[in-house]
This record gives C-alpha cells, sequence and structure tokens, in this order.
C-alpha cells in the first residue's frame, strides 16, 4: 500500500468517524476527561472531577440532540431529565467536596498522574456507557409518538431523581448537626435502604433507558447495558464495596450499628412493619 493510498484511507476513516454522531461523542467524552485529568494532575486537585463528569454528561446529552438532527419531544425530555440530573448531582457534589476539602477515594490516587489518569479515562467509560440509550434516541431520526413505555419511564426516573435528591440532603443536613458528630444516619430514607441515593440512581437512569427503548430496534436493545453497568458499579466497584468497608471499620464494633447492618437492605428499600 503506498503513502497515498494510506492517506486516503485515514482520510475516508476520519469523515466515517466525524460523521457519525455516536462516534463524536465518544471522542469528546474523551477529549474532556484527558483535558480534566492534565489540570487535575498539574494541581494535584481531585475537586473537578465530579463536576467535570456530570457537565460532560449534560454537554453530550445536547450536542448529541444537535447532531443527531432531529428535535423530537422525546429526544427534547430525555434530554432535559439528564440535564436535570446532571445540574443536581454535580453541584452537590462540588458543593460538598469544597466543604470537606478533599474526596477520600483519592488520597493515593491525586499524587500518582497514572493511576490519576486510569480514574479520569473510567470516568469516559462511566459517562459514555450510563448515556448511551440517551445517545441513541437522540441520533436517532425516526420518530414514534409517546406511549406507556415513555411515561413509565419518566415516571421511574421523577421517583429516582425524588430518592436521589431526598436521601442526599438528608445525609447532608445530618452530618452539618454538631450533635451527630461520629454518628451514623439511620433516619429517613436511611431507614429503609443503607445506600438509598444509589438506588434512586439506578432507578434514573433504569427509566431513562425504558423510554428511549421506544423507538429501539434489534440490537439497540442491548444499551439496557445502562442502567446494568450502572448498578454493578455502585453495587461492586466504586460505591457500596467502599463505603461499606469506611463504615464497618468506623462503626463496626458498635451494637446499634450491628443491628442497623442486620435490620435494614444494602441497596433495595424495603418496608418495615
Amino acid at each position: 500500500m503506498t503513502g497515498a493510498q494510506i492517506a486516503e484511507l485515514l482520510a475516508e476513516l476520519q469523515d466515517m468517524i466525524m460523521g457519525n454522531a455516536l462516534a463524536k461523542c465518544a471522542l469528546t467524552d474523551l477529549g474532556i476527561q484527558w483535558a480534566g485529568w492534565a489540570l487535575a494532575a498539574a494541581f494535584r486537585t481531585e475537586k473537578f472531577y465530579d463536576l467535570a463528569g456530570s457537565g460532560t454528561f449534560i454537554l453530550l446529552a445536547h450536542l448529541s440532540r444537535i447532531w443527531g438532527g432531529a428535535s423530537h419531544t422525546r429526544q427534547k425530555v430525555q434530554t432535559g431529565l439528564v440535564t436535570a440530573w446532571g445540574l443536581r448531582l454535580g453541584t452537590f457534589l462540588f458543593l460538598r467536596i469544597l466543604k470537606d476539602g478533599h474526596d477520600r477515594r483519592f488520597n493515593n490516587v491525586r499524587d500518582s498522574p497514572g493511576t490519576f489518569f486510569v480514574y479520569w479515562s473510567v470516568q469516559a467509560v462511566w459517562i459514555f456507557m450510563t448515556l448511551l440509550p440517551t445517545l441513541m434516541l437522540n441520533t436517532e431520526k425516526r420518530n414514534v409518538p409517546l406511549g406507556p413505555r415513555d411515561y413509565v419511564g419518566w415516571t421511574v426516573w421523577g421517583i429516582g431523581f425524588a430518592t436521589e435528591a431526598i436521601a442526599d440532603q438528608q445525609k447532608w443536613l445530618f452530618k452539618r448537626d454538631p450533635n451527630n458528630a461520629g454518628k451514623f444516619i439511620q433516619s429517613g430514607l436511611w431507614a429503609y435502604s443503607r445506600h438509598p441515593n444509589y438506588f434512586g440512581e439506578i432507578l434514573q437512569w433504569s427509566g431513562l433507558w425504558l423510554s428511549a427503548s421506544s423507538v429501539m430496534q434489534g440490537p439497540q436493545y442491548l444499551s439496557v447495558v445502562s442502567p446494568l453497568f450502572v448498578w454493578f458499579l455502585l453495587r461492586y466497584v466504586s460505591g457500596i464495596p467502599i463505603l461499606e468497608k469506611q463504615a464497618m471499620k468506623k462503626w463496626g464494633s458498635e451494637p446499634a450499628f450491628q443491628d442497623y447492618v442486620k435490620n435494614t437492605p444494602l441497596l433495595w428499600p424495603w418496608p418495615k412493619f
């Protein structure tokens, strides 16, 4: 193969990628996270890690709708819900880290640029995988009238949004009360689940997938990996395992905490009678 042929092939590949909205979203996602890593590594800070993540969700949701070239009601609602999620969670996490001054997840990471790069790259994968149903929906020109899956999906999203927001606020207020210093929360939604905020998070992305599935065909249904990925990540990787280990280390010897663990579901809430 001659140099001219290689150049022509690369040009065709570039045109194919840049003409594909999903590919452009993936490249934009990676670009933002790697730029974020460069700044974070230079200043040895994780303070804008979560803010960059939630901001990328919002940006990609809107860019995918623009690049997709269609503007149906379902796409507008879906993009709006992702925006609401990103604004609330991103603001909450940013204010929390400003108050705390650090994120314990990065205690052994912020001084290691290589490890820090892995964390930012994993965030890029998390964003794209989680947002995949919305990206597919927003790049789909075919329209289908709104139906039961949309209304059920948006209702599930609403329940999840409220659950996560209320749980976050309850824990925030609990920790701000000086009388609760050194204590663990077991009131409000936290009486029914040890991680109600994560339960709400899973519900939101499940609801968005359900609505987006209204226009899916064939292999597109495999994007159900989105809510499954969120559940797996929170349940087995970056969320619950870390927090449970920290809680056991801090309160594991206390009878009250042992009783709480014994009688309160880990994730899926169950009413107490």
